[in-house]
Parts: C-alpha cells; sequence; structure tokens
C-alpha cells in the first residue's frame, strides 16, 4: 500500500513535470513559458527529491519495523521447533516396528547395539528366554535384574496364553499352550542360570500378576513390546516401540520396574558366576515348585540350547 500509494504520487509528478516541460518548448519566449518552464524543472526536481527521500524513509522503517518482526518471527519458530523437538524426546518413541509374522532384522541389529553399549541389563518379560539367548551371543558383562511370570500362578500364565490362542485360532488348545509355557518359563530359568558368567549377577524377581507387555531397559533406551496392542493380535511379533534414556516413558518404566520387584508378593532369587550346579537345582525347586533331578536339567539345558539356535537364526543374529 505504501510502495503503491507513493508510486503513483511519483508518476504524476513526472507526468506534469514532463508535461510542463514539453508545452514549455513549444511555447513562444516570455513570462508564460518561464512560468510553465519552472512549474515543470520544479515538478521534476520534486520527483527526484521525493523519491530519494521515499527510499531513505523505506529504508528506515524496514530496519526499524520490518527486521526486528521478522528477526522476533524467527526466534518464534526456533522456540517453537525446540519445545516440538522435546516433547519428541520425551513422549515419542525414536523407532517404531510394527507388528509382523516373521522377526525383524532390523529390530535385533539394534536393540544389540544397545544391549552392547549398556552395563545394566533390566528385562521385564514371561520367561527370560531371550534375554537369556541374547547374552550369551555377545561378550560383554551386565548386571542383569529380571521380572518374570511365577510358573506357580495359575494368574501368571493366562494372559500369555489367550494371547497366543488368538494367534493360533479355533483349533488352539488353552490347555496345551499353558502346558508349553510353564515349559518356557523352566527353560527361560536354566537358560539364566547358563548365561550366569556373562552377569555380575542375576536377579530374579518372580511375580504372579505380570504385565502382558514385555520391557527391556538400557543405559540409553528402554524397548517396549505390545502383547496388549489389539491391532498386533494375529502377528505372532507384537508392535515394538524405543525410547531414549532422556524420554519420559523410560523413566516411567524404570520406575514401574523396580516398583514390580519390591511388591510384597514379589520373589526375588540371585545366581551369580559362583553359584553351582547343585545350588541351583535347589534354587530352581524353590522358583518353580517343582523338583529338578540331572536328568531334567540336561532335558531343559537341551531345549534351551534349540531355542536359541533357532531365535539366533530366525532373528539374524548369526555370527
Amino acid at each position: 500500500m505504501f510502495w503503491t500509494r507513493t508510486g503513483l504520487l511519483l508518476a504524476v509528478l513526472l507526468v506534469i513535470s514532463i508535461g510542463s516541460l514539453w508545452i514549455s518548448s513549444a511555447m513562444d519566449a516570455g513570462l508564460l513559458r518561464n512560468l510553465v518552464t519552472a512549474l515543470g524543472t520544479g515538478t521534476l526536481v520534486s520527483a527526484i527529491v521525493g523519491f530519494g527521500q521515499t527510499l531513505i524513509t523505506a529504508a528506515a522503517s524496514q530496519k526499524a519495523l520490518v527486521t526486528p518482526l521478522i528477526e522476533e518471527s524467527k526466534r518464534a519458530l526456533r522456540d517453537l521447533s525446540a519445545e516440538y523437538r522435546a516433547l519428541n524426546n520425551e513422549f515419542f518413541p525414536t523407532h517404531v516396528f510394527e507388528a509382523s509374522a516373521e522377526p525383524d532384522p532390523e529390530f535385533n541389529r539394534l536393540l544389540m547395539d544397545d544391549l552392547r553399549a549398556s552395563r545394566h541389563y533390566f528385562f521385564r518379560g514371561f520367561s527370560g528366554r531371550h534375554a537369556a539367548a541374547r547374552l550369551l551371543l555377545t561378550r560383554s558383562e551386565w548386571e542383569l535384574r529380571t521380572v518374570v511370570a511365577d510358573p506357580r500362578q495359575h494368574s501368571a500364565i493366562s494372559g500369555r496364553a489367550r494371547y497366543l490362542l488368538r494367534n493360533e485360532g479355533a483349533t488352539g488348545d488353552y490347555d496345551k499352550i499353558r502346558a508349553r509355557l510353564i515349559d518356557e518359563i523352566s527353560i527361560g530359568i536354566v537358560g539364566l542360570f547358563l548365561a550366569r558368567s556373562r552377569c555380575t549377577s542375576v536377579d530374579i524377581a518372580v511375580i504372579s500378576d505380570p504385565p502382558l507387555d514385555r520391557t527391556e531397559i538400557f543405559d540409553d533406551s528402554v524397548w517396549l513390546t505390545l502383547y496388549s496392542d489389539v491391532g498386533g493380535v494375529t502377528s505372532l511379533y507384537p508392535r515394538t516401540l524405543r525410547f531414549s534414556e532422556g524420554s519420559f516413558i523410560y523413566g516411567m518404566q524404570r520406575a514401574e520396574f523396580q516398583r514390580m520387584r519390591d511388591t510384597r508378593t514379589a520373589q526375588k532369587f540371585v545366581i551369580t558366576p559362583d553359584t553351582s550346579r547343585q545350588e541351583f537345582l535347589a534354587l530352581f525347586e524353590k522358583i518353580t515348585g517343582t523338583p529338578l533331578s540331572e536328568e531334567g536339567f540336561a532335558e531343559l539345558e537341551r531345549k534351551f540350547h534349540d531355542f536359541r539356535e533357532e531365535f539366533t537364526k530366525a532373528a539374524g543374529l548369526e555370527s
């Protein structure tokens, strides 16, 4: 608007100036010609001076008004971007792995990278088989804390059994699935014993009401495997989210993990690198309520190594 009105005024002055000078050039010498010439010259000078003043005024206005407004807008955008980044770090996952029927190699590669870079490994899941298998695939040393289901409590098994039953459809047998899950817990406990040399200690908390979702916490990240996600009930491998160490979810999951371990109903057991086979057999009976013979231990050990090899191959973790 400013430039439109100013440009129109300058154009009018130029037209009057040029017209006056053109008319004066056709007039005879005399007072009237001098007046018309003076009008054209004065108008032309006014147009030139006005144009210069307009440029100076516009530059000053730009510097005094527009430039600070632009800088303030840029600062507001930077602050808004920083706020969104903070929200992303606080509440949004760094990685999302959708539910699938086959293991995702990228998922396992990234999780193993987090494990290798960590000195603490907190696992809350069903049996602990995967945690033990991952430990045996690396050469580092960790402080391992686990929360697993109590095989003696029906309520601890039912949630995972129903999830697997949905995947098997109408042909699924709940009792067979439940028996298989109890066996998996036994295999997982034996696996944790076999992985004891990779840990300064293995703390096992057995609870009767474990959450359906699996949580794996490292020094710099937390992984949530959402068995409770109804959108992925038809997939063997549920949706998984990864959050960074600085996020709200990370702090919340660590606090929740500790709360579960500290509940009165949680039974706690410790396996160290020095735990002998006989000591473990007695510990196994305390955890499961079932005596374990040497032959039974050998059978569970074989099953665990079969699982480890199958898991390693399926996850693309073969060296």
